[in-house]
């Protein structure tokens, strides 16, 4: 008895979800939008809209937008098909959302709960892209095989290794899914988080969430670099999305290993505190040389604008490095064979109270072709070595492979469950 009634409340919930994201499933997986009856006509505005299908996920080499909110999760169910079932309701979704339409676009009763929570009527979609992860935990969780999935996960979703200066907090750290989700207004992300965990509960539950303000990184060309809230101008060397070349080469997975993910790519997530009171009492001349860059300019200390070549062998008249050995320029910048797609955001999280300081920092994410090979090495070698160590903290810490997109009836994730 009790078996039926946790089964029957399973299919309650996901029947809810479904009808809550506007989807009719059907035969091979498929899916339609439907269009919901009802008195009241919810409107929408279809400017500034990112394309939510495509043969890559949206999110990853789109125009850096300025807010994030990301959340990742943890799976309750013990049924693999639910997982699938979740994807599919998440992408029919998160198309409608990135499109600028309300959930369940159209007219619905009163007398039910909103297929949409509302806060985001009437505005525009504002460049939302949402962005699906996987966790190694989907795969493998205390050795366990927990769906039938061990074998399919990919060789490049590694735990990530213990790292100097670690500080990490298991409640802001891994999860079995995540979803990104950025916007050019902070209204438009929360509510894409706020109504996909809506649509997740029986199936999954938040594990943590960060939300992001000011990227911390320009990925195209026609943007400008921004400001950390260090005051220094943070990605000028960054991966830019206009170069194909280079995001094949170091952005998405090519033909090696599983086909699933071919298309995909595999993104990092760090919460970094910076510890800003002690930075702000800190002399000048020391925060430029933590860095290796002019704090107004951004130009290295052999230049005199931002993107000047970065000389590592430039010299004082006295023979010292004018970059120090340990300067965070430096230790980044050595092996030019390693690089990341950064796509990062400043957070603040009101006041620690048990310093009185503010928690507030960088909410690092990058994305990797294969994460052993770029961000554990690049990572590692700042950890041991880099002078701005001693005013940040590694306190959160994740990794997901992020399949490849997908076409209109399809859904995230879906050949690894073919």
């Amino acid at each position: 008895m009790a078996m039926s009634q946790k089964i029957n409340r399973r299919n309650i919930l996901i029947s809810t979800g479904l009808a809550g994201a506007g989807v009719v499933l059907g035969g091979g997986g498929g899916y339609a939008i439907a269009q919901t009856q009802g008195q009241r006509t919810m409107q929408h505005n279809e400017a500034n809209i990112i394309p939510f299908y495509g043969s890559q996920q949206s999110g990853i080499v789109t125009p850096q937008q300025n807010h994030l909110h990301f959340a990742a999760f943890d799976l309750i169910t013990e049924n693999r098909d639910d997982i699938a079932t979740l994807l599919k309701i998440w992408t029919a979704t998160a198309a409608t959302m990135a499109s600028g339409k309300p959930i369940g676009e159209g007219t619905f009763p009163e007398h039910a709960a909103p297929p949409d929570t509302g806060e985001a009527l009437g505005l525009q979609a504002s460049n939302l892209t949402i962005t699906f992860g996987l966790g190694p935990t989907l795969f493998t969780k205390d050795g366990k095989d927990r769906y039938g999935l061990a074998s399919r996960r990919p060789e490049a979703l590694v735990d990530l290794p213990p790292m100097a200066g670690d500080a990490l907090k298991e409640e802001r750290s891994g999860g079995d899914l995540c979803v990104q989700a950025c916007s050019d207004n902070p209204l438009v992300a929360f509510h894409a988080i706020r109504n996909l965990a809506r649509q997740a509960r029986g199936l999954a539950v938040m594990r943590w969430s960060q939300l992001g303000f000011n990227r911390t990184a320009s990925t195209s060309k026609k943007q400008e670099t921004p400001r950390n809230l260090m005051g220094f101008k943070d990605g000028t060397n960054n991966l830019k999305i206009e170069d194909p070349e280079l995001m094949k080469q170091h952005v998405w997975v090519g033909d090696e290993g599983l086909s699933w993910m071919h298309g995909g790519s595999y993104l990092v997530a760090r919460r970094i505190r910076m510890h800003l009171e002690s930075w702000d009492r800190d002399f000048l001349a020391d925060q430029e040389k933590v860095f290796g860059r002019r704090k107004v300019s951004g130009a290295p200390f052999n230049g005199k604008e931002e993107f000047d070549a970065v000389d590592l062998n430039a010299k004082h008249p006295d023979g010292t490095p004018m970059i120090a050995t340990q300067a965070h320029i430096r230790l980044a910048a050595e092996d030019t064979s390693i690089k990341i797609l950064r796509r990062g955001y400043s957070f603040t999280d009101g006041m620690d109270i048990t310093t009185g300081e503010q928690d507030a920092g960088l909410f690092f994410i990058a994305f990797n072709r294969d994460p052993r090979k770029q961000f554990i090495p690049l990572q590692t070698k700042l950890g041991q070595q880099d002078l701005l160590n001693e005013y940040i903290t590694h306190n959160g810490s994740a990794i997901f492979a992020c399949p490849p997109g997908t076409h209109e009836g399809g859904f995230i994730g879906e050949a690894l469950f073919a």
